[in-house]
């Protein structure tokens, strides 16, 4: 079979009959004369044609000379067009559907990883359908069919914009990533100083323990400094908890204003570089995917059968 124009393939069948023993003088095959009611019979006793749909029939009566005997021969040439509306329908409608979802996700922010993980879902779908493909086909063909031409083509045209949108989100995180670096610095850096002002007064805490452990001044007396130094103790600790909430409030604050300087601030270079990129790629992306499909449809329909 040729499959060339698959699933848009017409397919000639040829039945030959010929007299091994006798010749052309004994037996002499003849087709009926007339083609009209050959073909109305034909169409009658078929009844269902499943996935075929008959055109024509010929027949063709020769003489042809074999090992010294002349002997006659009678060919019919069957023509067959496949249906092909199932096909548009279950396989190049979706695929041209996947298409046009991977040109729509064009529009999604490159900010988050939703536009890479869209477009990752649609290529592995059309690579889905490729397999189906590979079960529908039939293996016996000179070339390559132009229904496999135009799966590879979707596909490449799908990968290539997955690739733009990876090298688009590279470059916006090469601006992205000092200044995350340099907020987590100077938080790490409060953090650090505050933490070591909180174990100095900690080591002067116990210093004052330590000191009034080692006293020789008689029990009474000892008592009595020992509660001053416990009521002294207790009133640095609420002291130091009543900081901590003003403290945190500070890192709050600190922390807005961060964030609200990374909003505001306008994009670096590579921001610039990115965005411009993948506007000039969207409409370059555009132009080869229709003329890609102006061509390989037009050469679906006006190629010949081989």
């Amino acid at each position: 079979m040729q499959v060339y124009k698959f699933p848009f393939d017409v397919q000639n069948c040829s039945l030959s009959f010929k007299s091994i023993i006798y010749e052309d003088k004994d037996i002499t095959f003849e087709g009926i004369p007339n083609k009209t009611l050959t073909i109305k019979w034909i169409l009658e006793d078929m009844g269902n044609q499943y996935e075929w749909l008959f055109l024509n029939l010929t027949v063709n009566t020769t003489t042809l000379t074999h090992q010294g005997f002349t002997q006659s021969r009678m060919v019919y040439t069957i023509t067959m067009k496949r249906r092909s509306v199932l096909y548009i329908a279950n396989f190049l409608v979706p695929i041209l559907f996947f298409f046009c979802l991977d040109l729509a996700s064009c529009l999604i922010s490159d900010s988050g990883g939703e536009k890479l993980s869209f477009k990752v879902t649609v290529l592995l779908a059309v690579t889905v359908m490729q397999l189906i493909l590979n079960e529908i086909l039939p293996s016996s063909s000179n070339r390559i069919p132009l229904i496999a031409v135009f799966c590879i083509g979707i596909f490449g045209l799908m990968m290539i914009s997955l690739l733009e949108t990876i090298l688009v989100m590279y470059l916006i995180d090469r601006d992205s990533a000092p200044e995350e670096n340099q907020a987590y610095k100077g938080l790490s850096k409060d953090c650090g100083d505050k933490q070591g002002n909180y174990d100095g007064d900690s080591k002067k805490w116990t210093h004052c323990a330590c000191v009034c452990n080692v006293s020789d001044e008689p029990p009474s007396e000892l008592l009595s400094v020992a509660k001053e130094d416990k009521r002294s103790q207790l009133m640095e600790e609420s002291d130091s908890l009543e900081k901590l909430p003003d403290e945190l409030s500070e890192a709050v604050k600190a922390l807005s204003l961060l964030l609200s300087r990374k909003e505001e601030r306008k994009p670096d270079y590579w921001t610039r570089v990115a965005k411009k990129l993948d506007k000039a790629f969207f409409f370059v992306y555009v132009i080869v995917s229709a003329l890609f499909l102006v061509v390989i449809f037009s050469k679906w329909m006006n190629a010949k059968d081989e």
